[in-house]
């Protein structure tokens, strides 16, 4: 069986895109959780620490994890002055694109992924929980979102890598 590059590139993509859809429903959940702890502070005179805890857990989860979609659909913040000019063309793009994966993007998410493990991994042992009283406990399952995001991103930026090489290339239009 003969696996091309285009197929891993393609199947990396289904899975940051199902990922990607399925995070973006949390945004809802944030929307109407951080509603309701709004409500019940303002109306009820009501606070929780763990509906808080809780708010920023999801919003980290929503960052981490979507940081791969985010880069599938190409819409991280980049510098377009000379990106997006006329000098340059679609094979100078694809190449710069792809050296920034191959020199910055991928090295940057292994550093991460292999200096998050240890902070992860004490959480778990200990099983770290919010030092607030009434906060949320396993604190190790937000923290393990860490290495997770950046596995993602980085199996993303294999895919971007793979797709830029081969415009760079000339092999794809």
């Amino acid at each position: 069986m003969k696996i091309s590059l285009e197929s891993i590139s393609n199947n990396i993509d289904n899975i940051t895109e199902h990922i990607g859809k399925l995070i973006s429903w949390l945004v809802l959940v944030l929307v109407i959780l951080v509603g309701y702890d709004v409500f019940m502070r303002y109306v009820f005179s009501s606070g929780s620490i763990a509906i808080q805890e809780l708010e920023w857990h999801l919003f980290s989860i929503i960052f981490l994890l979507g940081a791969a979609y985010t880069l599938k659909h190409d819409e991280h913040v980049r510098l377009d002055i000379l990106y997006r000019s006329h000098l340059l063309n679609e094979k100078h793009r694809a190449w710069i694109d792809a050296l920034g994966s191959l020199l910055v993007l991928l090295p940057f998410c292994l550093l991460i992924i292999i200096s998050s493990w240890p902070f992860v991994s004490q959480a778990f042992i200990h099983n770290e929980a919010s030092p607030d009283p009434g906060g949320l406990p396993a604190r190790w399952l937000i923290k393990s979102m860490i290495p997770l995001g950046f596995c993602l991103l980085m199996l993303q930026g294999v895919a971007e890598t793979i797709k830029k090489t081969s415009i760079a290339l000339g092999n794809k239009q």
